[in-house]
């Protein structure tokens, strides 16, 4: 059963800018990343699905409404954490949560409070001397504490620091662990690759590709790190005609697609110290279709599109 449809969902801001017919949908249970730089349509998408913009053409549903016509419905019963949080900054940190938490009509503060626990948080400042990390968890509490079936999330990590990155991963995984459905933007490789079942990849707007995270893990294409007993030997085996991606000293990386038995083969010749395997990642699938953009965390991710 899909619970988030988007069907040739269409908004052209001019210049190339916006989203472009795009479809996907997002499977009860699932936690779906949504992959792309600045500009190429991740925040443009996600507000359609919150009914905060509206398309030129094409639509958008949650659980069979209308993210334009029922919006009202949908944003009461979702978790939504937005890339750039419209704070009061007057309030107090604890302040705003309830505040959220009475829109939302929250009768159970709890989960809130264990949430606030969880993440170590002093919510009873005022939020405009608050670090960007202490608003950023002031956020994750409000997208969660009513405890939703259905959570939007625009780069959640954004301003936590390491600690915190891992324990909102672990809150993801646990909420998955429950069956919660989870659509999330993220500029961390690694954080995609850990949480979610499916990724799609967003370039001008335009959907290039949608992968199965545990297909791609067991993909065919895998590189080969091969260790000699010396370079002399190294230099020799780049002549056997592989696909070679890499030579360091006696170390060669070949990329390999099908069948490993050649390999095998012809190393068998060869005194080979040690041989190690890594799929292809999902950074290295990015850069097939981003190759000009230098990848760090790819693009910093602080901006929104």
């Amino acid at each position: 059963m899909n619970v988030i449809e988007i069907k040739h969902l269409t908004k052209d801001y001019g210049s190339e800018k916006g989203v472009f017919n795009l479809d996907l949908s997002v499977k009860k249970g699932e936690v779906f990343g949504f992959l792309g730089p600045n500009g190429a349509g991740k925040t443009t998408t996600i507000r359609h699905l919150m009914g905060f913009i509206h398309p030129d053409k094409g639509s958008c549903s949650i659980n069979g409404l209308s993210c334009s016509k029922d919006s009202h419905i949908i944003q009461k019963n979702l978790g939504y954490l937005p890339g750039e949080i419209a704070f009061m900054d007057d309030m107090t940190g604890i302040n705003f949560i309830k505040f959220i938490s009475e829109m939302k009509d929250v009768k159970d503060f709890s989960r809130a409070q264990e949430l606030i626990n969880m993440f170590s948080l002093d919510p009873s400042g005022k939020i405009k001397k608050m670090s960007k990390g202490m608003k950023q968890k002031i956020g994750i509490v409000c997208a969660f504490m009513n405890n939703p079936d259905i959570i939007i999330l625009d780069e959640p990590t954004s301003g936590l620091d390491p600690l915190m990155q891992n324990k909102f991963l672990e809150l993801i995984l646990s909420e998955k662990e429950k069956g919660k459905t989870i659509f999330m933007s993220s500029h961390i490789f690694d954080e995609i690759e850990r949480t979610c079942d499916r990724t799609a990849i967003i370039k001008n707007g335009k959907l290039v590709a949608i992968e199965d995270m545990k297909t791609l893990s067991s993909s065919k294409h895998k590189s080969y790190i091969i260790t000699f007993l010396n370079e002399e030997m190294a230099k020799n085996f780049i002549n056997d005609g592989f696909n070679v991606k890499e030579i360091v000293k006696n170390q060669v990386t070949v990329s390999i697609k099908g069948k490993v038995m050649p390999l095998i083969h012809a190393l068998g010749k060869y005194e080979v110290k040690s041989l190690d395997i890594k799929t292809q990642s999902l950074e290295e699938l990015f850069m097939h279709y981003y190759g000009d953009i230098q990848s760090s965390h790819y693009y910093g991710g602080e901006k929104n599109d």
